[in-house]
């Protein structure tokens, strides 16, 4: 699933081709996507600018003035930029075209992402309205991480995921961050001190900073605005390398089930 870096990193590329752009038309191929598309949204899309393209963690939100498009890729979406020329293919659901002649198309196989509009404040939609902090941003930090899971029970890998905390943070980066920050990712929420929320604080920031300037992480599906593939995945210190040696003390990598998902660490390193 495309995750924060991966998200900012498609905004970020989409940006000088649609923030300030007229909208001419806007093409729904399938309406079946997580969530029924609009039936009126071509209509509504239609003769638009987009004033600003924001993220809401792994959100996508297109500033329209009258309203705003939400976006979210979902298990395998892409959204990338392409030329009139380029016909639709099978998972091509939907267009976003605009007057320049440069059109937006998400694909997405599994059609587990969304596409709505919400009019009025955009972050007042159900969707966005009690996502947590962002984690790249000044009101995010260890204290905030401390105070908010002192009745928080549960592992801290899972509850990093909970976007109800902190925004954006899916699998990979949990894993990542964990691993820089020395934390066991079976360690009680609530069992973790100040100091060491600081820590991983510092470690989330840095790691999704890092993975947004490598394009974001290309496992399956992913391709940025430009139909590249990310690159964070050749600097993964702990993610899908089970049984491969720590780039730290050399012990053989584990893993484990949480949440059913695949959990990577090194039990030498990580306390």
């Amino acid at each position: 699933m495309p995750e924060l870096p991966e998200v900012e990193t498609t905004r970020r590329g989409l940006l000088p081709h649609v923030e300030g752009k007229l909208i001419k038309a806007a093409v729904v191929r399938s309406r079946a996507l997580r969530l029924p598309v609009p039936r009126n949204l071509a209509r509504t899309l239609a003769g638009s600018t987009v004033r600003n393209i924001g993220r809401r963690g792994k959100y996508l939100l297109f500033d329209c003035g009258h309203g705003t498009l939400i976006i979210h890729l979902g298990m395998s979406g892409r959204l990338w930029l392409v030329n009139a020329t380029v016909q639709p293919q099978r998972h091509d659901h939907f267009d976003l075209v605009m007057a320049s002649g440069k059109i937006m198309r998400l694909r997405d196989p599994r059609r587990f992402g969304l596409i709505v509009w919400q009019r009025g404040d955009a972050l007042a939609h159900p969707l966005l309205r009690d996502i947590g902090p962002e984690p790249l941003e000044a009101d995010f930090d260890g204290a905030w991480l401390y105070r908010n899971t002192r009745k928080r029970s549960g592992a801290i890998k899972n509850v990093l995921m909970d976007s109800h905390l902190v925004a954006g943070i899916g699998n990979i980066y949990a894993n990542e961050t964990l691993f820089s920050a020395g934390i066991h990712p079976g360690t009680q929420a609530q069992r973790i001190g100040l100091a060491r929320y600081q820590v991983l604080a510092d470690e989330i920031r840095a790691t999704l900073t890092r993975a947004i300037a490598a394009g974001g992480s290309s496992l399956r599906d992913y391709v940025g605005s430009d139909g590249q593939a990310g690159n964070f995945q050749k600097n993964f210190k702990v993610y899908d390398r089970a049984g491969a040696a720590c780039f730290r003390c050399a012990a053989p990598l584990r893993m484990l089930r949480q949440g059913q998902r695949s959990t990577f660490y090194c039990a030498r390193c990580q306390k």
